[in-house]
């Protein structure tokens, strides 16, 4: 586990929970069309866990009880969002094997160590058949290449690194799952997003992409 980076990643969501908690805001209709995007894929039924809940503010709005993540005030801000928040990273997540029936991660992916070894954390802790849902933002879409050429600029986005959607349909497949379904959403970059954006199939013009895979 790489300490110093873990700590870099994780410190500014520690210091700004203000200010994360602040993009919602600013940014209502991405937020809203983001959650509709995740929300067509959930399934509706079957104990969920969100792996890097942050503060809570998806895992309580799509119903889903159970979260971990490594920062201290996201955790416990998910905690008055009446989410089960517990210290934890996704390469070692402490929960049993077969634990839940769905795992869902939220723009996770980017802060991660090890994307592949999280995919198989997550896979242990599914149940037969279980399915992972995986939201983030494209590395070749609008809002991704404008992350990318401003990180340094942005406290949360500094240490990311961000993944093709392509990309993450190999490492789905080395941690032995299979992709199902594609949505796309967020078409504009964010503050052009004035109303509630319906998710398409696919990938490549939307800049908020959600895949939603099963565990083999």
């Amino acid at each position: 586990m790489c300490g110093n980076k873990r700590k870099a990643r994780t410190e500014p969501f520690d210091r700004h929970l203000s200010e994360y908690e602040q993009w919602f805001i600013d940014h209502h209709f991405v937020f809203l069309s983001e959650l509709e995007a995740i929300r067509s894929v959930l399934p509706e039924k079957g104990e969920g866990v969100e792996i890097g809940v942050g503060s809570g503010i998806f895992a309580s709005m799509l119903g889903i009880g159970d979260g971990i993540d490594p920062s201290t005030a996201m955790r416990e801000k998910a905690r008055e969002r009446n989410v089960n928040a517990i210290e934890g990273i996704a390469e070692a997540l402490p929960y049993p094997n077969k634990s839940y029936d769905f795992a869902l991660m939220v723009t996770t992916i980017c802060f991660v160590d090890d994307v592949t070894q999280s995919l198989r954390e997550a896979h242990r802790v599914l149940k037969t058949d279980g399915v992972i849902i995986v939201g983030f933002v494209d590395k070749d879409s609008p809002v991704g290449k404008f992350y990318m050429k401003n990180k340094n600029r942005n406290v949360f986005y500094r240490d990311a690194v961000f993944y093709s959607t392509e990309e993450i349909y190999r490492h789905l497949w080395e941690a032995d799952f299979r992709t199902e379904t594609t949505l796309q959403t967020v078409f504009g970059m964010l503050d052009e997003v004035k109303e509630l954006q319906i998710p398409q199939k696919g990938f490549g013009t939307g800049s908020f992409v959600v895949i939603k895979a099963v565990k083999t």
